[in-house]
């Protein structure tokens, strides 16, 4: 079992989203965890996205990187998926065996109504879904083949 990290600003939205993802794709080859450079509050809007396609974050927290660095696991990839230049900040995890950036609009940058928001939201965790998927995919056919 291989660890995946997943790392954006505020471990609220975006990486949350892409931990569940790859948790439910592919559990036989992936244990997939998520942290925030600055931890911050769980999106509720993220939340009631994950909800409506029947996966459940309302119990999750926000974490931060540096106690993954403490934690001391080995990841054998850690993915950003939040913009370039604040991926730049991730700091390196020893032992970490592929560095990958997805990047994503950030939820929180989201403006509008509350609905125009949400499909925003919507929009946002379904590319994410799609990415998780289409690696995993990938990753997971190279592993069951190796």
């Amino acid at each position: 079992m291989k660890l995946v990290l997943f790392v954006c600003i505020h471990n609220s939205a975006r990486s949350q989203m892409a931990e569940a993802f790859l948790n439910h794709a592919c559990p036989d080859f992936f244990e997939a965890h998520s942290a925030g450079l600055e931890p911050g509050k769980l999106n509720p809007l993220v939340v009631a996205a994950m909800q409506e396609i029947g996966i459940d974050l309302s119990g999750h927290q926000t974490k931060g990187v540096d106690a993954m660095l403490r934690s001391g696991r080995r990841f054998s990839h850690v993915i950003t998926v939040c913009d370039g230049a604040s991926a730049e900040r991730c700091p390196v995890f020893p032992g970490a065996g592929q560095r990958l950036h997805w990047s994503f609009p950030d939820p929180s940058a989201l403006t509008g109504t509350t609905e125009e928001r949400m499909a925003g939201v919507r929009k946002i965790r379904d590319a994410i879904q799609q990415q998780v998927q289409a690696w995993c995919d990938q990753v997971c056919v190279a592993q069951a083949t190796a």
